[in-house]
Parts: C-alpha cells; structure tokens; sequence
C-alpha cells in the first residue's frame, strides 16, 4: 500500500470529483491521502473530505502565497480547529520569495507563528519552500523546537540542503519531479537520502509524474514516484511503498485518529 503524503483534493480542479478520484486513488493501491490547505476555504474543504473519506487525512494552514493577507482572525481559527479529528498536520506553511519578494517579512513572521502553533498542538509541520532555503533553515533551526518533526514537502533542493534539513528533524517528500528526465536535483536526493527519512506526494493536482506529465495530476500516480524511487535507488518497489507509508504513519500517527 501507498501514502499519499501531499495532495490537493481540496483544489478547485479536484474537488468537484474527489470521490472519484479517491476511489481511483483505492483502486491503485493507495491507503492514505493527507489533503493539505493553503488558505480558508482550502482548509475547511480539507476538513470536509477528511471526514467524509476514511482514507483522507487533513493539513490546514495558511501558504506563504497568503503571507500579506493572513489575519490575526485567520490565526485564532486555525488555533481553534488544529484539534478537529483527523487533522494530522499543520500545512502548508513555509516561504516562497519564487514570485512574491515583497512579502519576505511577512512569510517569515507568518511561518514562525505557525510553527508556534504546531508546537502547542503536537501536530508535525508540512513545510512549502521554495527559493528560500537560508531563511527556512534558519526558521527551523530558531524557531521549532531541537527534532520537533516535520516534512519538507516536495523537496526540490540539493542534497546538502537535504541533509541540513533532516538535521532539524525534517522528512524529505518527493514528487513527479522526480520522474522527470532531466530532474537532477530531485534524484540525486532520491539517491542520498536514506530511506528511513524519505515520505512520497503527488502534490496534486500539480506536476504529474512521469508518463503523464502535463495532465491533471492525482493520487493514484504516487506509484510512479515510489516506482522512480525505487529504480533510483535498486530497491523492489514494494520496499519503497512499504517504508514510506511507515514513515509517513510515524510522522503524521494516522492510527490515532
């Protein structure tokens, strides 16, 4: 079986046709999917279809994208509703400077409050990071506390990186990049990182791996990525599969939802 560890069935390309695309994701061999918000509405559409389907566990939290906009009302609500059964994660959250510069301030202070919140509920972080990887390192090393855990999810930074962020107690969580032919950076991570530390997503219903890559990506596909993994790493893929949804039942404690 498969974890999904970072969908967006909550995104308006998924939504309208989540029982479907869950039932294909269960037909593939899937056995989890962490749907993970980014604003309000996403969040509470992640809440909706964790208890509606067994097998949809939800991440609420506000995404760098939102920094600037981010209330303290927005703070509260997550605070008030991290303990809503079958909430496993705080997510995504993090810093993105890829397209918003003006906003770095913001993200940062943002990212820190919500780590702050994740520690005061016990629940691990899903951490979004892009173009920033000094300033997510030096948040996680400050701000969380030593070994709190948390993911790096779709990881597409080098291996050094890879390796200062499992210091801080950090999974790292591949995609379809890693399918990609010329995706370097991802499968050398794929190579280093010892499986123990490794989690797999789709991130759907972006980046669709490898053979469908430039379609409307979904659960179901993670296979492609435990697949790729695999052959990176000459393993059966059934190694694969089986470790990350350990880890990924270690990190997120599905069991005791």
């Amino acid at each position: 079986m498969y974890v999904d560890s970072h969908a967006h069935l909550n995104d308006d390309l998924l939504y309208p046709e989540a029982d479907a695309i869950i039932q294909r994701a269960k037909n593939a061999g899937i056995d989890k999917i962490v749907c993970a918000g980014y604003d309000k509405s996403s969040n509470n559409r992640a809440i909706e279809l964790a208890r509606k389907h067994s097998m949809v566990y939800a991440a609420i939290g506000f995404h760098p994208e939102y920094a600037a906009d981010t209330t303290e009302d927005d703070l509260a609500w997550l605070k008030a509703n991290c303990h809503q059964e079958k909430v496993v994660a705080i997510g995504e959250i993090g810093l993105d400077y890829h397209w918003d510069k003006t906003s770095m301030e913001k993200q940062k202070e943002l990212f820190a409050r919500q780590i702050g919140i994740a520690e005061e509920a016990n629940l691990p972080i899903v951490v979004h990071m892009r173009d920033a990887t000094e300033d997510a390192l030096s948040i996680l090393k400050n701000k969380k506390s030593p070994g709190f855990p948390g993911v790096m999810h779709c990881f597409s930074g080098s291996v050094e990186s890879a390796e200062a962020f499992m210091k801080t107690g950090m999974f790292i969580s591949l995609a379809g990049t890693v399918t990609f032919k010329n995706a370097r950076q991802p499968k050398e991570v794929a190579l280093s990182v010892d499986l123990e530390k490794l989690l797999i997503e789709t991130d759907s219903p972006y980046l669709a791996p490898a053979p469908y890559r430039g379609k409307t990506n979904e659960p179901a596909y993670v296979v492609k990525v435990a697949e790729e993994i695999a052959k990176i790493k000459g393993l059966p893929v059934e190694t694969v599969a089986a470790k990350t949804s350990a880890n990924a039942e270690r990190l997120f404690g599905f069991t005791h939802q």
